[in-house]
């Protein structure tokens, strides 16, 4: 999937020892972390991981999404209740080395149509049935 425009960019920067790193984006907010490397995969667990960060955006993304086809289809007071948890695990993919991703959503509060079509809305997860344009350079 490509995009026509480009209505907004986030930028984040990763330093130190990967997992056992910071990260940080670089806008007005300076949202700055600790990376530890979780307790199940023999690290010490003491800061935060790319799945959590992951698990967080999907799910306040489908939120919005499912708060966005709500007004599409007049369900608004519907969609103020929804709540969203994701999980994201972390594992050997079958059939292929090192890692892969698995993704499990629950959706309470509103109506299986409201969950369908806030699912076909969100960017995450078009990016996850769909595969997302990916660039990846030497600077």
């Amino acid at each position: 999937m490509t995009l026509e425009n480009h209505k907004y960019t986030a930028h984040a920067t990763a330093r130190g020892q990967g997992r056992d790193g910071e990260v940080e984006t670089d806008d007005d907010a300076k949202l700055k972390l600790h990376l530890a490397m979780p307790r199940s995969l023999g690290g010490k667990g003491d800061g935060q991981n790319p799945e959590q960060l992951l698990a967080m955006g999907y799910s306040a993304c489908l939120l919005s999404a499912i708060q966005f086809a709500s007004n599409r289809l007049g369900k608004t007071d519907e969609a103020r209740s929804a709540v969203v948890h994701a999980q994201v695990h972390i594992g050997k993919p079958n059939g292929m080395e090192g890692f892969g991703l698995e993704v499990e959503i629950q959706v309470e509060g509103v109506s299986q149509e409201l969950v369908d079509a806030g699912n076909a809305a969100c960017p995450y997860s078009r990016a996850f049935k769909n595969g997302a344009k990916v660039t990846v350079t030497k600077k």
